[in-house]
């Protein structure tokens, strides 16, 4: 297993001697690690925490990341449940997690904007099989920006896979620019507050539903407009049209209500994509094609009834959008408030946390 190290004096590969005239010495290769597997679906109980999971050698523009603290996602619980089952029951077991940060233990000789040593965050594509819940997780460079140092190693986990969705919709989906109105559905969940933020950012005018526990932190964040779904009525809380909807939640009712509140040209955006249930029904090859073409549907429904643009949006790896997430971060203008964090040991715990809805918000577990 040989890997190349950078430091800022010296190169060294892993297991062998640097022949560039730096510092010389050997260092011992690290080959194993622990890990938590899913080898089946079902409850919290399938997790299994193993000790001697083997870490696969780096590819060129891969990066080995020592993990301090990984968050666990709603898309983590889901697929643990059998959610995807299609793409992932063939590689079970596969490794849980998407979230990390951490430090650089080692590169790929291609990699170049990173070094070891380096504090460093980010998130896998929902669809890789080697997760981050383990001691070493494997990252490609563009999936990983500096950790600023603001920020804990707790607070930066729990960051990326839910930024970097609501950065794919706002951003990449629906190009929002400044002054321009942008309503999300569900504001108080973690990819509904980082859109917020983002929005924020970018100089939009903000307005969301939530539950009335999560106002006061919205209002705070920038939102011009918090509507508690829970006591008021939206048609009539909600004033004039918008550039852009997200709709975290994704029922028929938000998406009749945000269709219904984009002015012509505006894009809805809902999080929940319908591809995995029917690869999950009928097979990868037709669940995929059935969905493509329940989504060109709606296409051009929304296209001749409204005049609007209509996706389904996914978290994408993008070096552009965790760039702007790192900088909104290090400025302390984008966060993901963390309810409560579990020691990795614990991660059974902390995932029976999330499905009985005992923890609400944002849960991380910590590696020593």
């Amino acid at each position: 297993m040989r890997w190349l190290l950078r430091r800022s004096s010296e190169v060294v590969l892993i297991g062998g001697t640097s022949k560039l005239g730096f510092n010389e010495f050997r260092r011992t290769v690290v080959s194993s690690c622990r890990a938590v597997l899913l080898p089946r679906f079902g409850g919290p109980e399938v997790l299994e925490l193993r000790e001697d999971v083997i870490i696969p050698d780096l590819k060129p523009n891969e990066v080995l990341v020592r993990a301090r603290a990984v968050s666990v996602n709603p898309l983590d619980c889901r697929i643990r449940a059998g959610y995807g089952r299609s793409l992932y029951e063939p590689l079970l077991p596969l490794i849980m997690g998407r979230d990390v940060s951490g430090e650089v233990a080692a590169v790929g000789n291609s990699v170049r904007s990173l070094c070891v040593g380096q504090e460093v965050f980010g998130a896998l594509h929902p669809t890789a099989v080697r997760g981050t819940y383990t001691d070493y997780a494997i990252l490609a460079e563009d999936e990983l920006t500096p950790k600023p140092e603001t920020i804990s190693h707790v607070e930066a986990s729990a960051i990326p896979f839910a930024a970097l969705t609501a950065w794919r919709a706002l951003r990449s989906i629906a190009r929002i620019k400044q002054g321009q109105r942008v309503l999300v559905v569900g504001g108080g969940g973690a990819v509904g507050f980082s859109a917020i933020q983002l929005a924020v950012a970018a100089g939009c005018h903000v307005s969301t539903t939530c539950g009335g526990e999560s106002i006061e932190c919205i209002l705070a964040a920038g939102a011009e407009q918090a509507v508690d779904f829970t006591t008021e009525d939206h048609e009539q809380s909600i004033k004039g049209y918008f550039d852009a909807v997200l709709d975290t939640i994704g029922i028929p009712e938000t998406e009749k209500m945000g269709i219904n509140l984009l002015k012509r040209g505006g894009h809805y955006m809902t999080l929940q994509g319908e591809a995995a249930s029917y690869a999950d029904t009928y097979g990868l090859t037709m669940g995929l094609a059935m969905a493509t073409t329940v989504l060109m549907k709606k296409q051009i429904q929304c296209r001749i009834s409204h005049g609007i643009d209509y996706q389904w949006a996914y978290m994408r790896a993008d070096a552009e959008g965790l760039d702007e997430i790192r900088r909104l971060s290090a400025s302390g203008k984008l966060k993901v408030p963390v309810e409560k964090t579990y020691p990795f040991t614990q991660v059974r715990e902390a995932h029976e946390g999330k499905d009985k809805r005992i923890v609400a918000g944002k849960v991380v577990l910590e590696l020593n």
